[in-house]
């Protein structure tokens, strides 16, 4: 058969093909059996709006606000300013959810500037799981550990040579 062409498909040799046309034998008996006056759709009163009193980024695919909705806290700083720029796209998009991940590593330096910054050092060997990963995964953690300061070094011999070069 060549490419773009079309041949008729015998109704009877697909199996299964019609299955919903007996009426006796339907899936969707309770929905397609509305009572009086439900066929034009649900109708419910819309609850309350929750006060909205902090910053909340929602969909751009979405005309308003949820009547309830959660946010402990609102976006703020450099994470906050990525999470803003991410709600801008859609969110079957790339540009939407990328920046969502980045800002939440972001967030998380941010945390840790914040607790130092009101004196609490945080344990980070326990908070991101290094004692359990010493215990069962030891080649894995010392790969990260190498692969991590190896950035680090990079990072900092680009910065030192790039103000080199702006000081001749």
């Amino acid at each position: 058969m060549q490419q773009g062409t079309q041949r008729a498909i015998d109704p009877q040799s697909v199996p299964g093909w019609g299955v919903d046309k007996d009426p006796e034998n339907d899936p969707t008996f309770p929905m397609k059996h509305h009572a009086e006056g439900e066929h034009d759709g649900y109708t419910w009163d819309r609850p309350d709006q929750q006060p909205l009193d902090v910053e909340v980024l929602h969909s751009n695919e979405r005309p308003n606000m949820p009547a309830v909705f959660g946010t402990p806290f609102p976006p703020k700083g450099l994470s906050g300013a990525i999470r803003r720029a991410a709600f801008t796209y859609s969110e079957d998009s790339y540009g939407h959810w990328l920046p969502l991940m980045l800002a939440d590593r972001v967030n998380m330096v941010e945390g840790l500037i914040e607790d130092v910054s009101r004196g609490y050092i945080p344990n980070i060997f326990s908070e991101l799981g290094w004692k359990a990963d010493w215990k069962h995964n030891r080649k894995g953690l010392i790969t990260k550990i190498a692969i991590g300061t190896g950035a680090i070094v990079g990072i900092a011999m680009l910065m030192g040579a790039a103000s080199r070069r702006k000081d001749q």
